[in-house]
């Protein structure tokens, strides 16, 4: 089944997972990316091609959705994970297709269970995906996602801190916005602490994490300059140089290259460089990478050297270690003489210069533009003739290799072929020069029409005072092809400088070529019309140069304007988010508090209330049961009264008439008897008296 087909199946698929998501859909789904992922098809899916883009839009749309099965996110990143490392799917994800917001987004929804493999799949992903790329510090889950990594560099799980170090290395590298924000984190003392535990880890692939993180966060800190100072350093290079040399994996080796690079922009750490005491024997194992057949990994050992090449004193260390005399040579001449004398670093640079045009670009312009820098030092220096054998030899592979019929042929060709005359206008003036220049620039006037902005490098090297010697050499020659050649050249450059023009046009007459008569007229008034011509240009030059300078100071401005107008607006929106969350938070606890107050209020006067009612209950109580003792104490003495009133009126009316004595006790009797039934009356009064009261009392 061709790619096309399968596309087309593979989005009607999609399409009807989104309509349905059952269990059989996802099931069809799942085999069509399957299908797809056996294809090789990262030129089509990101040709920018109609159908391809819907398919990658409805694989991101499904894969970031929550409700997704974990299988078929991982089938579908699996298959995405495939283009990563390509240039172009890179950029696409990046600027298209939000890849980078769509796993951060998988990774916060399962935040919770970070030892799920879906989760490690999505941050090993990013790691990849974010290598070397400035993120958007405004996509979607981005400060989510740093949190989560700042919480899960103390995993159990060593892949998942792994994971964790290599994505934060890339996050906070070169991005002052992610950095800023971690800064600006409550818990950064803490990660911060966590990652200077981590130094003693027993990977060096996460001590260079590590070392990365800290050293884009702190260098110009006081923490960093504690952890980065004269006596720490010396340590660092030759981790670091160790890992370079002895990695284990390109991974690593890549973020030692890098965590160096860095550290070599900061003047004092660069100053330890210089007078580290391994560095010959450290720079000598490094360039001994460049014998290997990984252009990756050559070219990122190229990377350090340049990066090295921009500190002067280690300028000269990399020049005296790449172009020392080495020792018995072979004749140059042939590719296989470059092949033989493989244990010189020179000649493994020569190698990747003369590298196949479809190969990797980044490898042969990297070796192009270090050798122009070993060749700058050179000049002028006592390393000048340990490398004019060696420019012999790469004099006669370069010419060998314009000479070749598939030299004009690829779209790098007008780069490679400006650093080649970059490079040979560095080196020493000889015959071989002189050719290699001539058959440069012969190759560059015949490609200047087919390719537009070959013609603005021809120019522009013609107009180099470099350019002088080797034409006049051609004109001066003995060969009638490299006189016609230079004559050739010289007529179709009309924006030659006039003192070049004049100087080989010198240089040639007092030579007794008789040819030069002929063309001296025409020659002439071409200077003539240069140097009016050259007035314009150098005053539009400066014009451009003040354009472009203030254009770049603007840009320069603005971005820096826009990303501090970003920051600010995010850690605003996060404040304001923040406070009106607390706020909201705040309110519903003083509510609960108002209402915990009030009942709390409310049970304390009713509990007060009852309390006050039981001690009067109490009180009531007591004096009641003193009543009631008094009471049975005085009907007992009533009762008793009674009989005897009894005895006694019997007995008086027995006695009456014989006793008129006690009759008159027997009143007064009487009369105190009616005095304590008032008293018991009395009480009986104030009894019911009381009793009503508690009653009305307790109804209330």
């Amino acid at each position: 089944m061709d790619v096309s087909t399968c596309l087309k199946s593979l989005l009607l698929a999609i399409r009807q997972y989104r309509n349905n998501r059952s269990t059989v859909n996802a099931s069809q789904l799942q085999k069509h990316i399957e299908d797809v992922s056996g294809l090789k098809c990262g030129g089509v899916l990101f040709s920018g091609q109609v159908l391809p883009s819907e398919c990658l839009s409805g694989l991101m749309e499904v894969a970031g959705d929550p409700n997704t099965s974990h299988a078929l996110t991982g089938s579908i990143i699996f298959l995405l994970a495939q283009f990563v490392s390509d240039g172009e799917a890179k950029e696409a994800f990046h600027s298209s297709y939000n890849f980078t917001g769509t796993l951060a987004a998988i990774i916060h929804c399962n935040r919770t269970t970070p030892e799920e493999p879906l989760v490690l799949q999505c941050l090993n992903v990013l790691q990849r995906l974010t290598y070397n790329v400035k993120t958007l510090h405004c996509a979607s889950h981005i400060h989510e996602l740093i949190s989560f990594l700042m919480q899960h560099v103390q995993s159990c799980n060593d892949d998942i801190v792994k994971a964790c170090l290599g994505l934060m290395a890339n996050l906070c590298r070169h991005d002052i916005s992610v950095q800023s924000h971690i800064k600006s984190q409550s818990n950064v003392k803490a990660f911060y602490r966590a990652l200077i535990n981590l130094l003693g880890h027993n990977c060096l692939t996460v001590v260079i994490f590590v070392l990365s993180i800290l050293s884009s966060l702190t260098l110009n800190e006081e923490v960093g300059q504690k952890l980065f100072n004269a006596k720490n350093i010396h340590q660092t290079f030759q981790l670091i140089f160790n890992i370079t040399v002895n990695g284990d994996g390109t991974l690593t080796r890549n973020y030692a290259v890098d965590l160096l690079v860095d550290l070599l922009k900061n003047p004092k750490i660069a100053d330890n460089l210089t007078k580290y005491k391994h560095l010959s024997v450290c720079l000598s194992e490094v360039l001994g990478l460049l014998h290997t057949k990984d252009p990756d990994t050559a070219s990122k050992v190229m990377e350090l050297l340049v990066a090295l090449c921009s500190v002067p004193v280690l300028r000269k260390h990399v020049c005296e270690t790449v172009l020392r005399p080495p020792a018995a040579r072979l004749q140059p001449g042939t590719r296989k003489g470059v092949q033989a004398r493989g244990s010189e670093p020179s000649l493994a640079l020569v190698h990747w210069v003369l590298s196949p045009l479809d190969g990797p670009e980044q490898c042969y312009m990297q070796a192009l533009s270090l050798l122009a820098e070993l060749f700058e030092e050179a000049i002028d220096s006592s390393l000048c003739s340990s490398a004019q054998s060696f420019v012999e030899l790469l004099l006669q592979e370069v010419l060998v290799l314009l000479q070749s019929p598939d030299s004009t042929e690829g779209d790098h060709t007008p780069h490679r072929t400006s650093c080649f005359l970059m490079i040979v206008s560095l080196c020493i003036s000889s015959k071989v020069c002189s050719q290699v220049v001539l058959k440069t620039l012969e190759l560059m006037s015949h490609l200047r029409q087919q390719m537009p902005e070959m013609e603005t490098s021809f120019y522009r090297i013609l107009q180099d005072q470099r350019m002088v010697t080797p034409l006049s050499l051609a004109l001066t020659s003995n060969c009638r092809e490299y006189v016609q050649v230079a004559l050739r050249i010289l007529v179709e450059a009309k924006h030659v400088h006039k003192w070049m023009v004049m100087h080989a046009c010198f240089f040639f007459f007092f030579s007794n070529v008789g040819i030069i008569d002929v063309y001296e007229q025409k020659l002439s008034a071409l200077a003539c019309k240069e140097s009016r011509l050259q007035d314009l240009l150098e005053a539009k030059a400066l014009a451009l140069s003040q354009a472009d300078r203030l254009i770049a100071q603007y840009r320069c401005q603005r971005a820096q304007a826009e990303a501090e107008a970003r920051k600010l607006a995010s850690l605003l929106k996060d404040t304001e988010r923040k406070k009106e969350d607390l706020q909201t938070e705040l309110n519903d606890h003083l509510l609960e508090v108002e209402r915990l107050k009030s009942d709390s209020q409310q049970l304390l006067e009713h509990n007060g209330r009852l309390q006050a009612v039981a001690d009067q209950h109490q009180e009531l109580k007591g004096t009641y049961n003193q009543l009631l003792s008094r009471y049975d104490k005085n009907e007992g003495m009533l009762k008793e009264l009674q009989a005897a009133h009894i005895s006694l009126t019997q007995q008086a009316e027995g006695l009456r008439k014989t006793n008129e004595g006690l009759k008159l006790q027997q009143e007064r009797t009487v009369a105190e008897l009616t005095e304590k039934e008032q008293q018991i009356k009395g009480l009986k009064t104030d009894v019911l008296n009381k009793e009503r009261k508690i009653t009305g009392e307790q109804w209330k």
